[in-house]
């Protein structure tokens, strides 16, 4: 019977892998470059060398591998296909399945979009234990999604699934979103989201405000709200209006169990909760008002145990 397995979390920079045992257990983590020259043809041979060696220096079999997941950031769907990931110099499409069986051979593997696999290991070991529907929302420098229903990924036809940071939320925008629509949630909710709102409110106003002062960010501005600025509280308010109600229309189609928030932004700790519960339970259907609000756990490391569970199955 496997012991270990193996999670990939493919980034711009750098690619994180994870050695698990299949309890969850961590034997090793560490990083190499992601080289996305030449259209990143080597991205992928790069991993499998990275796994061979890490194989070989803990002296474990590799017939006790039951595989390699690997999370990518652009859509799979799920077959294993990638349909573009454009960060990564990939733009057209393959399956990452077939590619990364060809360069270890007889091991399973299985693919995914890293936000997607993130939510994951959130469900399996981060924010979101012990539940089988929910939904991972990261807070960066966009937002982005990962739904889980039944336990399993909810990826979509072609792997663009659970883009929640695309949902059309402002009717009035005139700044294009970087998907080139306007109007999106990730356009108010993520880190230079929260930016926008500051940079307005305080154009719109003259009230003092310790923003003034200084650096602009997400922190700065949650940093204010804890210190009672009545300028950064009207900041946080329309943010949590905007993902409150992103939220809740979320909560009308899959009806989670509970939100798990990570991210930068999630770093200002549970006071986002207080902002975003009003408008939630304000505009969501009422088969969803239980629904909880959890922070996310795992961190940078989300993405490796999502991407280990993919081989162990979803739903335990």
């Amino acid at each position: 019977m496997s012991k270990y397995v193996v999670g990939v979390d493919v980034g711009g920079t750098t690619v994180k892998l994870g050695m698990f045992t299949v309890d969850g257990e961590v034997i090793s983590k560490w990083e190499i470059p992601t080289r996305t020259g030449d259209n990143g043809s080597q991205i992928l041979p790069d991993i499998a060398d990275a796994i061979k060696k890490e194989i070989v220096a803990h002296n474990i079999n590799a017939e006790d591998v039951a595989g390699v997941g690997i999370g990518v950031p652009g859509p799979v769907d799920d077959k294993g296909i990638v349909h573009k990931a454009v960060n990564l110099g990939w733009t057209s499409d393959f399956s990452i399945v077939d590619a990364m069986r060809s360069l270890l051979p007889g091991m399973l593997v299985r693919g995914g979009n890293d936000a997607n696999v993130a939510a994951l290991g959130e469900m399996w070991k981060g924010g979101g234990q012990g539940c089988n529907d929910l939904v991972a929302v990261t807070l960066g420098t966009g937002v982005g999604g990962g739904i889980i229903v039944g336990g399993r990924l909810l990826n979509g036809a072609t792997g663009a699934g659970g883009e929640i940071g695309h949902i059309h939320i402002e009717d009035d925008e005139t700044e294009a979103c970087g998907c080139g629509n306007f109007g999106c949630l990730e356009e108010y909710a993520s880190a230079t989201g929260i930016v926008r709102l500051a940079r307005r409110e305080l154009e719109a106003s003259s009230d003092p405000s310790v923003l003034r002062d200084g650096e602009v960010t997400a922190k700065t501005v949650f940093d204010a709200v804890k210190a009672g600025d009545a300028l950064a509280i009207r900041v946080a308010q329309k943010f949590g209006e905007y993902l409150g109600k992103g939220l809740a229309i979320i909560a009308g189609v899959v009806n989670p169990e509970v939100f798990v928030i990570g991210g930068g932004v999630s770093k200002a700790g549970e006071i986002l909760f207080d902002y975003i519960r009003p408008a939630f339970e304000k505009t969501v259907f009422h088969g969803s008002k239980g629904t909880r609000f959890a922070l996310a756990t795992l961190g940078n490391d989300a993405g490796i145990y999502g991407a280990a569970k993919l081989i162990l199955g979803n739903a335990d």
